[in-house]
C-alpha cells in the first residue's frame, strides 16, 4: 500500500475546513497531525484525512448523514 500525501488546499477542500480551523484543530487534538516535509512544507497522509471524515460521518444521529 502506498501512502498518498496531501497538501493544505486539497485537504481544505476535502473537509471544507478554512486553514486557522485546521490549524487549531491541530493544537486541539481534535484534527489529524500534519507530516513535515520540509522547513516550510507540510502534508497530510490522505489516509488520516479520509479517516476524520469518516468519524464526522460515523458521530452523526441516524438520518442526518449526507
Amino acid at each position: 500500500m502506498t501512502t498518498v500525501l496531501i497538501k493544505l488546499p486539497e485537504v481544505m477542500r476535502r473537509t471544507q475546513k478554512s486553514r486557522a480551523a485546521i490549524y487549531a484543530g491541530m493544537v486541539q487534538e481534535t484534527f489529524p497531525q500534519s507530516v513535515k516535509l520540509g522547513p516550510r512544507a507540510v502534508a497530510w497522509t490522505e489516509q488520516s484525512i479520509e479517516d476524520w471524515i469518516q468519524e464526522r460521518i460515523e458521530e452523526c444521529a441516524p438520518g442526518e448523514a449526507a
